[in-house]
């Protein structure tokens, strides 16, 4: 029951977009259309659940006894960044279209602050392993749901009247911000 608190808590209650404030990137450069939105928000989740699989025991059975622990946002970043190579190399290859239409945004999955914040906060929690994973398959699982979300916001703003002063970017983050206040209502959920 704990695990699924700690799912609930981590995809919606403090989600990494609307309530963390990460990733906004990815968030308002591929959620134009709801393939790519997917597609992003599924390839930064696989790299989310492998990046915490591998840090977590990096940190605990490597950086901690050798007292590196100073290094962990250098040594984290170099993970995430072999890990978003392998899923580029396999994108590349399974998906070709997917690969093309995420352009620059793949590669930025790297210094993508949702990967490394969710890897960081396990460490800063204490979680153990299990927690974790769990930790961040809810992160993962809540970044996918704010990329998917954001893009039907967006398909129904191309068909909206909008005012001449907010069109574009302007509208953009005026449905984050109430997309924001939105998720902020399941802070009392748990």
């Amino acid at each position: 029951m704990e695990l699924l608190k700690l799912f609930i808590k981590s995809a919606i209650v403090d989600n990494v977009v609307f309530i963390q404030y990460l990733a906004i990137c990815p968030f308002i450069g591929m959620t134009s259309e709801t393939g790519k939105a997917a597609g992003m928000g599924l390839a930064t989740s696989f790299v989310i659940l492998l990046a915490t699989a591998v840090t977590w025991p990096l940190y605990q059975f490597v950086m901690i006894p050798l007292g590196l622990q100073f290094l962990q946002t250098l040594f984290f970043i170099l993970v995430i960044a072999s890990l978003v190579q392998l899923v580029e190399f396999y994108l590349k290859k399974s998906a070709p279209g997917l690969y093309s239409s995420m352009g620059v945004y793949l590669a930025l999955i790297t210094t993508n602050c949702a990967v490394l914040g969710v890897t960081i906060n396990c460490i800063g929690k204490d979680f153990n392993y299990i927690q974790s994973i769990v930790y961040a398959l809810g992160a993962a699982a809540g970044f996918l749901l704010s990329m998917v979300i954001m893009s039907g916001v967006r398909s129904r703003m191309k068909i909206a009247k909008i005012p001449q002063a907010f069109q574009g970017t302007p509208i953009l983050y005026v449905a984050a911000g109430l997309l924001s206040l939105a998720f902020m209502g399941f802070k009392g959920l748990l």
